[in-house]
């Protein structure tokens, strides 16, 4: 029986670098047929809007937004030939919400659900399909220890399911949208949070 180390080979890729993209997905297609893009690279920096020079900015805009356009145009260019292909952009809840400290990771977060929207419509005709999910709280490097902390606690309390999401919980709707049950699903937005977003338990009283 075949190990998860046989089914599976990892090739680094820098999305910021339009040459390695072209490269990569050139190799890539020389071995097997481009079927299936994840667009999950992305990256956090604290920068607000009002204050501060926009070197943060700058690089959240390569890396989580132009990176992941590089990256589809070359894997649409090879899916074209097969007339078949799904792209799955990994936005965040703050695809929809305000972030007060990082305008830039919200513009880039929002810009995707744009650009997924914009890949369904244009490349609708040639059997790609293209959707995004919304990741809400899950523990990665860049939340650190927040979920020990008091505000992960609150986040906890304000998320209808009661608790952080598990990497599981994004396999499912990524593997719905890799696969032939999705052909008829383009240009859509999933959000896998719990509820966190259409839902304010943070609220013990009823509305005025």
């Amino acid at each position: 029986m075949a190990s998860v180390a046989d089914e599976f080979e990892v090739r680094p890729l820098d999305v910021t670098d339009g040459t390695s993209v072209t490269r990569f997905f050139e190799d890539m297609a020389r071995d097997h047929d481009v079927r299936i893009l994840v667009n999950n690279a992305g990256i956090y920096l604290d920068a607000p809007a009002s204050e501060g020079d926009l070197s943060a900015w700058e690089r959240m805009v390569d890396v989580n937004l132009t990176g992941p356009l590089r990256c589809a145009r070359e894997a649409a260019r090879h899916m074209r030939k097969t007339g078949a292909g799904k792209i799955i952009n990994v936005g965040s809840m703050y695809s929809a919400f305000g972030h007060p400290r990082s305008a830039g990771y919200t513009a880039t977060k929002a810009g995707l659900v744009g650009l997924t929207r914009s890949l369904a419509a244009e490349l609708g005709g040639h059997g790609i399909q293209a959707n995004a999910v919304l990741p809400g709280w899950f523990p990665t490097d860049s939340n650190g220890d927040l979920p020990r902390k008091p505000r992960g606690k609150e986040i906890r309390r304000r998320t209808p399911a009661g608790r952080w999401g598990r990497g599981s919980d994004l396999a499912g709707i990524t593997v719905f949208l890799a696969s032939r049950a999705s052909d008829f699903v383009t240009g859509t937005t999933v959000p896998v949070d719990g509820g966190y977003m259409i839902c304010d338990l943070a609220l013990d009283e009823s509305p005025h």
